[in-house]
Formats: C-alpha cells, sequence, structure tokens
C-alpha cells in the first residue's frame, strides 16, 4: 500500500483527513498510533519526530506528509477523486483554505481544550481558559449561523475542504458547548454526520468514544 495514515480514530483531527480519505475511496493503509503505549509512541517517532498526527506517508513518492490540511492539499493535488475538495479556481481556492483555518483555529481548538480541561484531575482544572474557550466557541457560532441560513455546505451547495474541517469539531464542540441557540449550525452539523464519509470515520471511532467526556464534571 503506498499511502499509510497514522492516526488513532478517536482524534478529530484525524477524521478530518479521513473524511478526504473516503470522500474519493483513497487506497490507504491505516496506522493506529497509541503514544501511551512505548513501542507504539517510539515507532511513531521515527516517522515524526513532533508526535502529533495525523501524518500522511506516501511510500510511492517518499514523502512525509504532517497536518491535516496539508495532507488533505496533498491528496487534492496528487491523488484526486470524484470529489473536488479544492476548487481548480484559485480564489476559490483561496476562500476554500480561509474557512479551513476558520473551523480549525476557532472551532477545533477551543473545543479541544474544553473536553481534554474534563480530563484532568482534580485542582488542575483551568476555568479561566475553558470560559475563554466557550466565549470563542459561542463567537464562531454567531458566525458560522448566520452563514448557514442558505447554504447547505460550508462554500455553498459543493462540499470541500472546508467541511471536512468543520465536520469534526463540530460534532465534539456540541459535547463542549451546545448548539441550543443556533439552529442552523444544528442543522448544518446533522448534515455533515450523514454524510458518508463522515458517518463511517464515527462508526470506526464510536468504540472509544465512551472516554470523551460529555458534560462538565
Amino acid at each position: 500500500m503506498s499511502l499509510l495514515l497514522y492516526m488513532h480514530p478517536l482524534s478529530s483531527f484525524c477524521h478530518k483527513v479521513l473524511i478526504a480519505l473516503y470522500e474519493n475511496d483513497t487506497p490507504f493503509e491505516p496506522r493506529e498510533v497509541r503514544l501511551d503505549e512505548e513501542a507504539s509512541r517510539e515507532a511513531f517517532r521515527k516517522v515524526w519526530p513532533i508526535l502529533r498526527f495525523p501524518v500522511l506517508r506516501d511510500e510511492a513518492r517518499g514523502r512525509t506528509v504532517p497536518e491535516s490540511s496539508i495532507v488533505i492539499e496533498y491528496l487534492a493535488r496528487h491523488y484526486p477523486g470524484r470529489t473536488a475538495l479544492l476548487p481548480a479556481d484559485p480564489q476559490a481556492a483561496f476562500e476554500v483554505r480561509e474557512r479551513d483555518r476558520f473551523f480549525d483555529l476557532y472551532l477545533h481548538v477551543p473545543t479541544q481544550k474544553i473536553i481534554t480541561d474534563r480530563l484532568r484531575p482534580e485542582g488542575g482544572h483551568d476555568a479561566v481558559g475553558v470560559a475563554q474557550a466557550r466565549g470563542q466557541l459561542r463567537t464562531a457560532y454567531a458566525l458560522v449561523e448566520q452563514e448557514m441560513r442558505e447554504r447547505t455546505w460550508a462554500m455553498g451547495d459543493t462540499f470541500s475542504m472546508a467541511d471536512c474541517a468543520a465536520a469534526p469539531p463540530l460534532f465534539y464542540s456540541a459535547w463542549a458547548e451546545p448548539l441550543d441557540d443556533f439552529p442552523h449550525v444544528a442543522a448544518y452539523r446533522q448534515r455533515l454526520m450523514e454524510r458518508p464519509s463522515f458517518a463511517r470515520a464515527l462508526r470506526e471511532a464510536e468504540p472509544y468514544l465512551q472516554f470523551v467526556p460529555k458534560a462538565a464534571p
């Protein structure tokens, strides 16, 4: 198998890449990384010393590609399929990249802050940081709410890399900061969950979801 994806089924950033792979039925071999197991961690360190996943290894081209957005761009360039996740038009591609960064920075990052804080031991919680993350999420929700009033997908009628970026944090963020006041965001989240590519990633993650704290302690 030419493409190896170093990942974990619970990782939201890995879901982002899995959506792209499944959208185009791109053949690849998943390599599950367990950072809590020494053998798995050290094997991954040889591939990517930063020890952050997802990482794509293209054996045919001798390339190691880290970071979810860059992986998707790499796939779009070298392994295109029926779903063009990046438009050919430069301006349209720029707009997709802008939304990709928005979802990563203003949905993904604060969601991870809130949920991982729930895993901290007693006395180690960051109440101020969590409050800031909640505020950032609600601000981002409000912006997405306006945009999704007349859109099916992040950029309109066409599914793109921006939707790959939006799906995982919106799935988890509803557990971090509810979407009750944002009906269009909630409807968009539901469409994303029903998209076959993301639905497949969620099925694969299901055995691990029990380890994600869904409510504040």
